[in-house]
């Protein structure tokens, strides 16, 4: 059965468009998914559809109303469904959870727009997500990015070998990557990636992941579990860069 994805937006084109392109448009084409973006003003109330109104208390910017999501909701909802609400106090969207969605058979997407959502939306949510520590003027743009690295990890839908060794799948960013020309502007191709000996290229590959993790992303290593060989090699990057000259500090 295909992933089935409900989208509830005040802007519908900023979330169809870039859905109908590229990777995303092919996943749907071949049967994986189904998107489905609606326009939240269609369970809008009176004759100009309103779906927001003023904050009690006073203050600046207009409020989703809940009983406009609540309609909406009623409609899309199923037992089986998971409802999303974008949000920047929601917990941090990371490639563990975009595995989890990816195994789940129906999900719904909020965004909000203006000041956010009347707080009694959040307990029609099942989970709150944020794709991080920044404000958006609306919901889509997170909406989207979920949605693409959720789609793309269903079976099928991109070359196995592709996620498989991608940054964040085992926890550690993607070691470097090349290919032709083998030498460009005095900077060669490491040789142990053309020597065909693939028992070295596997170790290469895991050290400078682990070197790249260490000095761009720290925070992913701390309290990882290493196997025997990653404290190996970890320990090897840690020496490598304690002894390393620094820059303009030659000779």
């Amino acid at each position: 059965m295909p992933l089935e994805i409900d989208v509830l937006t005040l802007f519908p084109p900023m979330v169809a468009g870039p859905l109908a392109e590229s990777i995303p448009a092919r996943i749907q084409d071949q049967g994986l998914a189904t998107v489905r973006v609606h326009d939240l003003r269609q369970w809008g109330l009176g004759r100009h559809r309103t779906v927001d109104d003023y904050t009690y208390g006073g203050g600046a910017g207009m409020v989703l109303r809940v009983d406009v999501v609540a309609a909406a909701l009623g409609e899309l909802r199923r037992p089986e469904s998971t409802v999303i609400l974008l949000d920047p106090a929601g917990e941090v969207f990371r490639q563990p959870v975009a595995q989890a969605l990816a195994g789940t058979p129906h999900l719904v997407f909020l965004c909000p727009r203006y000041e956010g959502v009347d707080e009694r939306v959040r307990a029609l949510c099942d989970r709150e997500l944020s794709i991080g520590d920044y404000v958006l003027t609306g919901g889509e743009l997170a909406a989207l990015v979920i949605v693409d690295a959720v789609i793309r990890l269903l079976p099928g839908a991109i070359d196995a070998a592709s996620t498989a060794e991608e940054s964040f799948s085992a926890g550690l960013l993607e070691y470097p990557q090349y290919t032709r020309p083998a030498e460009f502007d005095g900077t060669v191709v490491p040789p142990v990636l053309v020597s065909g000996h693939h028992e070295q290229v596997r170790r290469w590959r895991l050290r400078e992941s682990l070197r790249r993790t260490l000095q761009r992303r720290p925070d992913l290593l701390e309290g990882r579990s290493l196997g025997r060989e990653e404290a190996r090699l970890l320990a090897e990057v840690r020496a490598e860069a304690e002894t390393a000259v620094p820059e303009g500090r030659a000779g």
